[in-house]
């Protein structure tokens, strides 16, 4: 490998500047904190944080599977709250 690393495998690529995380808060509590947003954040919760993260007889990888579930609802309700401080 060079000694550019990773960056040198596509040199024309350019990683656009993230959105701060204040402005990215704003947007998730704009699309969340609708009638129909939190309809939909509700369903999420309900099929990932609120079941069991693992079940007898399953193999035991699945709930590493859940628990990644279930903290992409946990990230979308944190950023929720967030928004209500911004």
């Amino acid at each position: 490998m060079s000694e550019d690393g990773w960056d040198s495998l596509n040199p024309a690529f350019e990683e656009p500047d993230p959105p701060k995380a204040s402005d990215l808060d704003i947007l998730y509590g704009r699309v969340f904190k609708s009638e129909e947003g939190q309809q939909v954040l509700a369903h999420l919760r309900a099929i990932t944080i609120e079941l069991p993260t693992w079940n007898p007889g399953e193999d035991s990888s699945f709930g590493y599977v859940r628990t990644g579930m279930a903290e992409i609802v946990r990230l979308i309700e944190k950023r929720v709250n967030r928004s209500n401080n911004g």
